[in-house]
């Protein structure tokens, strides 16, 4: 009984807004506050927050209390007593919602972040909103960021202390570097993301937990630059990432980033983003990403060629990929069937046949090619061909190796890991016509300098080096060219 009568007689904690928000312009709304049904968590990051985490709760408005679930305090193993502080706060002050955790050791801002998501994913929450312990960031504008969220206008919202709403980041007292570092660093990230945000920068940020249970977070960094690994994560996703304008706060807090690293680990978490996705290396943190055989679409690639010989309107039995090449091509104005060959290179029974069926670096993987090319035969439409790649085996760049010893696999390319088969012009050539076809047309592919170049395909230099390329290509195909590839018909056409 006197359990109760205590929690009962406990003060609630007052609200003690800065003076900047009191005027009403920025008063808080019950509307904009309103939950709608959705079960919001506060995610206070707190590291040797000890002089402000008292003020930061004392900073959150009663509608919000009223409105948000839960508000948990995750101390990073603080050096100072901000955890015992949390704890006597929530001793003394009757706050319900509020939830007091400690990292058994120092996770990092990053690893921080995991664990604090994941524990709101699983504790089924709809929107978290993340907001630091020192105070830099308003406590008073929570419900201006996970409104948005409620209204279902967008899946993650960012603070912006860039948009000029509040004064701007000079005005807040944002020293002039930082300032400076902030606008650089958001110009590159936006060049090379190919995004539109004012800032990718800031820490406050609110999530749909929905949205955030689809992002593999494990191999993210647990160091600063986690912030902008999730960006890229949320856009490559095409997830709907909104900006809101907040104030700028610098005080007395003690900032533990080290700006130069900072910046060296922004611009190398681009890179291996961009290395990832365009099918160059496979880094961890994005390999989700990693496409083995990713389309070429540079000029006089494989599929530069297939492309054009498929045409428009025609019947395609696409043989062996993931589809997203058979998908452009349906785009195009064809009907794309796919199939699936086992590892002895037999095809399922099918009864269509096909205008062109597609054996686009299929050939190599499989122990019996012969089987594949037997089982093309009956699916051949009268003046139907086929069209296969393989790669040249005798190419300048494995003719390198082997002169200085080296014969070494790789994730991708002519020695791919999984190649089981390899070929030279000459005797692709024979495998084709021994099975029933007959050439009809060669083509040289171009090594793919797009791998190497960090370059759009439709840049100037990358186009005027392959162009370069194929006629350095035409003069000594079998050293220079990357593939080959055939266009066939049957040796003995069909009524």
């Amino acid at each position: 009984m006197s359990s109760s009568v205590d929690t009962l007689n406990r003060p609630a904690l007052p609200f003690e807004p800065l003076p900047a928000f009191r005027p009403s312009v920025l008063e808080e709304s019950a509307e904009r506050a309103d939950n709608r049904g959705k079960r919001i968590g506060i995610f206070i990051v707190a590291y040797n927050a000890l002089t402000t985490l008292d003020k930061v709760l004392k900073r959150i408005t009663p509608e919000v209390w009223q409105n948000v679930e839960r508000v948990v305090v995750f101390d990073d193993a603080s050096q100072d007593a901000t955890f015992e502080l949390a704890v006597g706060i929530q001793s003394l002050v009757h706050l319900p919602k509020l939830q007091v955790l400690k990292n058994p050791k120092n996770l990092g801002y990053g690893g921080n972040q995991k664990a604090g998501y994941r524990y709101f994913i699983e504790q089924g929450f709809d929107i978290v909103v993340l907001l630091h312990g020192d105070g830099q960031y308003a406590p008073e504008l929570l419900s201006t960021m996970y409104a948005p969220l409620v209204r279902g206008e967008a899946d993650a919202v960012f603070g912006s202390r860039m948009m000029k709403d509040f004064g701007g980041p000079l005005r807040g007292g944002m020293p002039f570097y930082k300032y400076l570092g902030n606008r650089l660093l958001t110009a590159f990230e936006n060049r090379a993301l190919g995004l539109n945000l004012t800032e990718f920068h800031s820490g406050y940020r609110a999530y749909d937990l929905h949205a955030l249970a689809e992002i593999k977070l494990d191999n993210l960094t647990d160091d600063f630059h986690f912030d902008t690994e999730i960006i890229i994560k949320l856009h490559h996703q095409g997830f709907r990432i909104l900006e809101v304008p907040i104030p700028t706060f610098y005080g007395d807090e003690i900032c533990y980033v080290n700006g130069l690293k900072y910046a060296s680990a922004i611009v190398r978490a681009v890179y291996r983003y961009k290395e990832t996705s365009r099918a160059v290396r496979c880094y961890p943190e994005y390999q989700e990403y990693w496409t083995p055989y990713a389309i070429k679409r540079s000029r006089y690639s494989s599929h530069y060629y297939a492309s054009r010989l498929v045409g428009k309107g025609q019947r395609v039995l696409e043989v062996g990929t993931d589809g997203a090449f058979g998908a452009e091509l349906t785009n195009s104005g064809n009907q794309v069937s796919r199939a699936a060959p086992d590892s002895d290179g037999r095809l399922p029974a099918m009864q269509q046949s096909f205008d062109r069926i597609l054996l686009l670096d299929v050939l190599e993987h499989l122990t019996t090619p012969a089987n594949l090319l037997r089982d093309c035969q009956p699916l051949l439409a009268p003046r139907g061909t086929l069209i296969a790649s393989v790669p040249n085996t005798v190419n300048l760049t494995v003719r390198f190796a082997f002169l200085f010893g080296r014969f070494r696999y790789s994730d991708r390319g002519i020695l791919d890991w999984f190649h089981l088969r390899f070929f030279t012009a000459a005797t692709f050539r024979a495998l084709l016509e021994e099975h029933g076809y007959r050439i009809i047309r060669r083509y040289n592919t171009v090594m793919p300098i797009e791998r190497i170049l960090p370059l759009h395909s439709d840049n100037r230099l990358l186009r005027f080096l392959n162009n370069v390329l194929r006629g350095l290509t035409g003069l000594a195909p079998g050293l220079l060219a990357y593939e080959i590839l055939y266009v066939a018909e049957l040796s003995e056409p069909r009524a």
